[in-house]
């Protein structure tokens, strides 16, 4: 396995997490990256999004990670021959003219983040300088995606089902999977390498267990200061990482059983819409809603052999 860092100044990424259609209607009770990473760093914001769907207000940050998506996705409609930084500058304004139509995104522009807060010009013109950062890690002229914003999914034979969007897969001609994902923040430290291919290593082992082909390669592209963190999995690390959801999964299946998401007080919390339900911060949270869950699919109820353990 190899691990390679590309370049650049190291800096976590603090966007808020995309919120796609695996996250908020499964078919079934599924896991995503996103929502495994949410039971890990607090189970009760787990709870939150998961089993109540409470409301959260959109970020600036977080609606231009999934602008500037957008825009590189688009990019790759275009022939090959002309995929370059003006052309896909010109992608801009049409694909906010679109995300602006999205609940909640408007307004965000209408009412300050702020005293000092940036103007919608400004806002756009630093989502273009990430799409031309972009430019610098990658040609797209030599690059032809199997797959954008695609769907993968799977059911391993315990049952669970795992699910999520990758941003671009590649294919090469010998079958050779490079699996690659945009961010808009900028690189973590060496310490938070583990959390960032958390997701990435998700998709390789939906892939894997899909196609039967090991991704020879996992790709992270930080465009706020153009860096790349590359990763080449194999199957042992695979299975073991199998087997880590799989107890992800335990813990989730019985929080819910039993109705019991602890809170879990980080630097995370900054972040979090969440705070005056939170005991954390002196709040209390709604009654669990199990009827919900059972409706939804979830098992309410601890299987013999675990409630007696």
């Amino acid at each position: 396995m190899t691990l390679t860092a590309e370049t650049g100044t190291p800096e976590t990424d603090q966007a808020p997490a995309r919120t796609t259609a695996a996250d908020s209607a499964p078919r079934r009770p599924s896991l995503s990256p996103s929502r495994a990473a949410d039971f890990k760093s607090c189970p009760l914001l787990y709870r939150f999004r998961t089993i109540d769907r409470l409301p959260e207000k959109k970020s600036r940050a977080a609606v231009r990670g999934t602008l500037v998506h957008a825009v590189l996705e688009k990019l790759y409609d275009l022939p090959a021959a002309e995929r370059t930084a003006a052309a896909a500058q010109t992608l801009v304004t049409p694909a906010w003219d679109e995300l602006r139509e999205e609940p909640g995104v408007a307004e965000l522009f209408g009412a300050p983040e702020g005293e000092q807060a940036e103007s919608l010009e400004a806002w756009l013109a630093s989502a273009g300088q990430l799409v031309e950062t972009y430019f610098r890690l990658e040609d797209p002229t030599r690059i032809q995606p199997h797959g954008r914003e695609e769907l993968v999914e799977v059911t391993l034979p315990d049952g669970l089902l795992l699910r999520g969007y990758v941003d671009r897969l590649d294919v090469a001609p010998t079958g050779a999977l490079r699996v690659v994902d945009y961010k808009t923040g900028g690189m973590p430290r060496e310490a938070f390498e583990a959390k960032a291919l958390f997701q990435m290593k998700f998709y390789a082992l939906v892939l894997w267990r899909t196609r039967g082909v090991v991704a020879a390669q996992l790709k992270l592209l930080y465009l706020k200061d153009g860096d790349a963190l590359t990763y080449a999995p194999d199957e042992a690390e695979l299975l073991r990482f199998e087997r880590t959801l799989q107890a992800i999964w335990a813990a989730i299946e019985r929080a819910v059983a039993t109705g019991d998401f602890r809170a879990n007080k980080s630097r995370l919390c900054s972040w979090c819409d969440h705070q005056a339900l939170c005991p954390a911060f002196g709040g209390t949270p709604p009654p669990f809603p199990a009827d919900a869950a059972a409706a939804a699919g979830w098992r309410t109820t601890l299987p013999l052999t675990a409630a007696t353990d």
